[in-house]
């Protein structure tokens, strides 16, 4: 389809149960639980989201929890317990877009940050505004933020996986993603470990390059 950015195409092989139970939280649609497989697809102009879903839920049983529909970006999460049907959920969306995998954005970090030991008013303040766990005082917190931004929902997935962390917030649709993490010093490093090395696993196309063929 002509004139649409492939912003973000990312699978996730198995939501681990902190973000399963984040987007429960956060989003309107079919929820998904932990170890559902999961892919988020990210569009510019966001109207044609819309249509992706369309697609995705006539070729395929899986279900969506996001649809965010933006005037600049829109967002699709799709989910099931077999692999298989996310993945051809996926494949059908490229087909109808005329696109391949690697027609994505590649992402890239805009800034990542660790804050060690975090004082106990920084920590409140931070509550306040969160929709996961509660960061508290004396813990480590990292910071994540990406472009494109449906991207964090891989790197969420694979820091979870990697560490023994906790899920304060993510933000998965908009201009840029974020992501924030706490817990023990030793265990933040490695969460941001793994999420640096996730993101760069993620070949696309630079975000200059021509949306269209």
């Amino acid at each position: 389809m002509a004139d649409v950015s492939l912003r973000t195409y990312v699978f996730l092989d198995a939501l681990q149960p902190q973000l399963a139970a984040f987007i429960g939280t956060t989003a309107r649609g079919f929820l998904p639980v932990a170890g559902d497989a999961s892919m988020f697809i990210e569009t510019a102009p966001g109207l044609v989201i819309n249509r992706i879903t369309d697609v995705a839920l006539k070729a395929t049983a899986a279900t969506p929890a996001i649809m965010v529909v933006e005037r600049a970006f829109g967002l699709l999460e799709i989910h099931h317990r077999d692999q298989g049907q996310v993945l051809a959920a996926g494949q059908a969306v490229l087909r109808f877009l005329d696109l391949d995998e690697h027609d994505r954005v590649q992402p890239r970090v805009v800034s990542d940050q660790v804050i060690r030991a975090v004082e106990p008013y920084h920590a409140q303040v931070i509550n306040k505004m969160r929709y996961g766990d509660q960061l508290i005082a004396g813990e480590s917190l990292f910071i994540l933020e990406s472009e494109p931004a449906g991207y964090i929902a891989f790197v969420a997935n694979e820091a979870l996986k990697a560490a023994r962390v906790k899920l304060i917030d993510a933000s998965l649709f908009g201009a840029y993603g974020r992501l924030y993490l706490s817990g023990p010093e030793a265990d933040i490093d490695a969460a941001r470990a793994a999420a640096i090395r996730a993101l760069g696993t993620i070949k696309g196309r630079p975000e200059s390059s021509p949306t269209a063929r």
